[in-house]
């Protein structure tokens, strides 16, 4: 019997600290995987879908325990984030799951964006009434574990799993404190997005820069060629500024220890103060800066783009429409590459009985396959999760006829753990007001930084 006064107190708490974001894909919902709710730097598409199906309430569930009586099958119910050709793929692995066996009935049930998802299913837990399956976005993974919303899935691993098929790159937010609490599902990373055309009208190599003095100097000569032009239109995003971040060698929260007045940390800020200081590239501001940097890049106002893997499939057709030549190149790095990932894990709820345990983890494995995860990628353009994936001839075709999708995939070798604290959603949004303020108003780095050194260690637990 839960105890329904703890779970809602839980359920508030966390409804404080988590910040929920839009998942970048082909969609057009959003333009990355990780950008802070509530903040000038999200885009009107993170905000709450109004017309998303409302939570189920407890005359439904009492409603399903009496058909799984009737039928004397098992029923779950599965909450998933996002629209379109995401959505579209999701309710289709799921009618597959139903017609692969006939002892487990799941209804898949569109809930909005992931900051509404979460909401929901808060709300459910605390009614005692949560879906038995759900997503959570991995930034969020440390805090929904360690608040018992979701269960430890290490002792349903059985021999049908092979946990070392998942891309090591994309386990760091699967596991808490070495047990396992979500499968990798719909993942991406941040990568740099090229306008071939324009690199070689202003006589630079394609290839693009691949370090960040080399990035200074293909913005320099982007600007001397048309001063119409940037080379980036960037967003202050905590996401992608991760990627600098880690390839400094610096950190903001890892292994119980906070790196805000690390140099490493300290080092993109003062990368993009300098750019921005001498015109070299534009900041986007306000609740419209993502598809700010969008519309500059498609319209060939910007020849970089920084934004989610996920969004191949839409720039691609785009650029062509635009008349020019689009690549994909890693983020450059500083001292090496580095990038974090983003998207979704997707997770089992706690406190399921034993039927619907097993029922549960029969229906993760299904998802989260290699011949469902090479459906998944290839029709929304999310990365393969699975080594076994990218050895299927379906992706080998794919990365063979549309080599992009390969290097969003390589890249996956240098992606690191995003910050694992409790508390982090809330200090993310200090971080984005503080690289705001160094970036556009010219603020000193080492004091907005040491500043948050100091508040993130009054916010952030371990």
């Amino acid at each position: 019997m839960f105890n329904t006064k703890k779970i809602f107190g839980l359920a508030l708490s966390m409804s404080m600290l988590l910040t929920f974001t839009a998942c970048g894909a082909n969609n057009n919902q959003s333009t990355t995987d990780n950008q802070p709710a509530q903040t000038e730097s999200s885009n009107s598409d993170n905000k709450t879908e109004e017309n998303s199906d409302a939570p189920a309430n407890n005359q439904a569930k009492d409603e399903k325990t009496s058909e799984n009586t009737k039928d004397g099958k098992i029923h779950l119910t599965y909450w998933y984030a996002w629209k379109d050709k995401i959505g579209e793929s999701k309710e289709e692995l799921v009618k597959q799951f139903n017609e692969s066996q006939d002892k487990i009935v799941v209804d898949a049930e569109y809930q909005g964006s992931y900051d509404d998802l979460a909401s929901k299913t808060q709300a459910a837990k605390a009614a005692n009434n949560a879906p038995e399956i759900f997503e959570v976005e991995i930034a969020n993974m440390y805090t929904m574990a360690k608040g018992g919303m979701i269960e430890n899935l290490s002792p349903f691993v059985d021999d049908e799993v092979d946990i070392d098929d998942f891309n090591e790159g994309l386990m760091h937010e699967a596991y808490i404190d070495d047990n396992l609490y979500g499968l990798p599902f719909y993942r991406s990373t941040p990568i740099m997005y090229k306008n071939v055309s324009m690199l070689k009208e202003a006589g630079l190599d394609p290839e693009g820069p691949k370090d960040w003095k080399e990035f200074k100097e293909y913005s320099e000569k982007l600007r001397d060629k048309d001063k119409s032009k940037y080379a980036l239109t960037y967003q202050l995003d905590p996401w992608f500024l991760e990627a600098w971040v880690y390839s400094s060698d610096g950190f903001y929260a890892k292994d119980g220890k906070i790196g805000f007045d690390q140099e490493g940390t300290k080092a993109p800020a003062r990368f993009l103060q300098e750019l921005a200081d001498e015109d070299l590239i534009k900041i986007a501001l306000g609740e419209q800066a993502g598809e700010t940097c969008r519309q500059d890049f498609v319209n060939q106002n910007s020849a970089f783009y920084f934004t989610s893997t996920a969004n191949l499939t839409e720039l691609m057709p785009l650029a062509k429409e635009n008349g020019f030549d689009l690549d994909v190149s890693f983020v450059p790095g500083n001292k090496h590459y580095a990038v974090p990932t983003g998207g979704c894990n997707i997770v089992m709820t706690s406190g399921l009985d034993k039927e619907k345990q097993e029922a549960t983890w029969e229906f993760l494995k299904f998802m989260t396959a290699t011949e469902q995860n090479v459906f998944a990628s290839e029709y929304t353009g999310y990365l393969p999760t699975r080594y076994s994936s990218i050895e299927s001839d379906k992706i080998k075709k794919l990365h063979e006829e549309t080599p992009q999708y390969k290097v969003a995939f390589d890249q996956l070798e240098y992606a690191e753990a995003r910050p694992i604290a409790k508390g982090w959603p809330e200090m993310e949004k200090m971080l984005y007001e503080g690289v705001t303020n160094t970036t556009t108003q010219g603020a000193d780095v080492d004091q907005v930084y040491d500043n948050l050194q100091n508040q993130a260690q009054s916010i952030l637990s371990f």
